[in-house]
């Protein structure tokens, strides 16, 4: 068995972390800003590309998640059916928020439009937890 060299093998692991590399294979970004109004979080996410099937939200134990997945396909053909230009474009991405347990699927608001998401939540405090009493005994 041959081994690489240490150099070129620490070399390989650093280039594939650099950040240029990271965007050329991030094909879909998620932006987000998140705001206070109302006693409700608005949630203004970016999701350039994506088609509003291609959202899926869940909500498990607090946390709503949010990831889109892109799949998108375009050639261009001449005269004779020969493909002169062809596009291939794939890539997901997910992001998640801590919303708190007491918020339900049916208190979440959702909208897309034109690459954006927009998201409405209600500010719900978490249920007040019992505190222990002690009980003098005379």
């Amino acid at each position: 068995m041959r081994l690489l060299p240490r150099m070129m093998f620490d070399d390989f692991f650093d280039d594939m972390f650099d950040e240029p590399l990271l965007h050329r294979n991030a094909v879909t970004a998620m932006r987000c800003d998140i705001r206070e109004k109302d006693g409700s979080y608005l949630l203004d996410i970016e999701l350039p590309g994506c088609k509003k099937e291609d959202i899926k939200m869940d909500l498990e134990d607090g946390y709503l998640t949010v990831s889109a997945v892109r799949d998108t396909r375009k050639e261009e053909k001449d005269d004779q059916g020969n493909i002169i230009r062809q596009e291939r474009v794939q890539g997901s991405c997910s992001r998640s928020f801590y919303v708190g347990e007491a918020v339900t699927p049916e208190d979440i608001k959702a909208h897309y439009e034109n690459g954006e998401l927009k998201i409405v939540l209600p500010k719900k405090d978490a249920p007040a937890v019992e505190t222990k009493k002690t009980i003098m005994i005379e």
